[in-house]
């Protein structure tokens, strides 16, 4: 009987590493050199991928810099180079800020031997290599540690005011935000340019199967286009606000500085302008459709999962996305993949009706915000006295994870939280968030 399981195992590992062999050929380039606007760079490894996208860790001959390098593949029909370069479009937009990341270049180019209309879009951008907020949640969840209560507070107060750029992004703003605009269009420009021919009969079918689509009652307002972050401030005044949301927030978009001790929000292909308001039925479900593309299931705010006429979706959606987030750094995970796995039921469900906890919580006791009492041994009382996550810490969850957003603070009342929460927990020393 033992000679077939061995036989049967050698086969799967063949097997699997014939697969991974393709998936290696089909993800890196023939070449493992490219040149981005005349500079060459050399693929050393991939780094992630996901849908139409690859990372890689590149370097440029005699330049020991290490850079992340983004490959958007655009076919024709699929996904248009203006929808890849809107990250490019909102990072301009936001340069400088030291906790939101910036493009250091960029470039569109057509697929050789592709097909007619195809391109790939190339992002350029810092490698961090301390990884993201998430290598340091499975870090912990591997060693068995946790992240010290005050360095993460620290750390969350740096994603809370890169958001407040977004949040109260002001037009034109401070010195430099004029340039940064002009960066930002011109990046536009060049996405409607390089989109066009290709993507002109595309276009048209959409417009044809929209216009079939819709009910009479829909057609009084369209949304804006993916792609435009730009043109939501048209018709604002120089030094007024005009408000975006990420919408993706997640421990996966936040790296983490080489020092340690800064946040750098990524992956802005999901800003949207805010507030939107749902005029219509169409529109209620091409934002649902767009949160559920864009916006990861764990962390989306319940208003995103089912968009109801005549609401409106506004930057309350990132609050509550940072309270999934940091409970996620707390616990280990989404408050609302624990909660489903620990019942059995659905995520959707259980974010709609708000159901989580933390751990050492009964359903009542967290709506109370109230810790249960258990009659156990000292032995382990002591023990999750130790792991209990601290009760101001889990003030600010709670408050992130109202399910009516205007019951959830605003940008502005959740940095006055942290910053009152990281002046009540001990000093801890060095700053630095460890996590290698």
């Amino acid at each position: 009987m033992s000679q077939p399981t061995l036989v049967t195992q050698l086969s799967h590992y063949i097997l699997d590493g014939i697969w991974q062999l393709s998936q290696l050929c089909n993800c890196f380039p023939s070449n493992p050199s490219l040149r981005i606007n005349g500079r060459s760079f050399k693929i050393l490894r991939l780094l992630g991928e996901g849908g139409f996208s690859y990372v890689y860790l590149v370097q440029s001959p005699g330049d020991p810099t290490l850079y992340a390098l983004k490959k958007i593949r655009c076919p024709f029909g699929e996904e248009s180079v203006s929808l890849a370069l809107k990250e490019v479009e909102a990072y301009s937009l936001f340069t400088p800020h030291p906790n939101i990341i910036h493009a250091i270049d960029h470039a569109v180019e057509s697929d050789r031997g592709g097909d007619a209309g195809s391109k790939t879009v190339y992002i350029l951008l810092p490698y961090y290599r301390r990884g993201n907020l998430q290598d340091a949640i499975n870090a912990n969840l591997v060693n068995h540690a946790r992240f010290p209560e005050r360095r993460l507070m620290v750390l969350f107060l740096g994603v809370c005011r890169a958001l407040k750029a977004m949040h109260q992004y002001r037009v034109k703003g401070p010195p430099g935000g004029e340039s940064s605009r002009r960066k930002a269009k011109k990046v536009r420009q060049e996405a409607a340019e390089a989109d066009h021919d290709a993507e002109e009969e595309v276009i048209q079918a959409n417009q044809e199967r929209r216009r079939r689509d819709r009910d009479d009652e829909d057609i009084e307002q369209e949304p804006l286009m993916e792609g435009e972050v730009m043109a939501a401030q048209e018709g604002v005044r120089d030094g007024e606000i005009r408000s975006y949301a990420h919408r993706d927030i997640k421990p996966g978009n936040i790296m983490i500085s080489d020092n340690g001790t800064q946040p750098i929000l990524m992956d802005l292909g999901s800003l949207a302008p805010s507030p939107t308001p749902i005029t219509s039925r169409a529109l209620a479900l091409q934002v649902q459709d767009q949160a559920a593309e864009h916006s990861t299931m764990p962390y989306r705010a319940p208003e995103l999962f089912d968009v109801q006429p005549d609401t409106t979706i506004d930057t309350k959606v990132d609050i509550w996305s940072l309270g999934c987030t940091l409970y996620a750094c707390l616990i280990g995970k989404s408050p609302f993949e624990a909660r489903s796995e620990e019942t059995g039921g659905s995520l959707s469900l259980c974010v709609l009706g708000g159901d989580w906890r933390f751990p050492d919580e009964g359903p009542a006791e967290a709506r109370r915000g109230k810790q249960r009492v258990s009659d156990i041994d000292p032995e382990a009382a002591k023990k999750r006295k130790e792991d209990a996550v601290g009760e101001d810490v889990k003030e600010v969850v709670r408050a992130c994870l109202r399910v009516e957003p205007a019951e959830r603070p605003d940008v502005d009342q959740l940095i006055s939280m942290v910053e009152a929460v990281v002046a009540k927990l001990p000093d801890e020393g060095d700053a630095a968030l460890d996590m290698e």
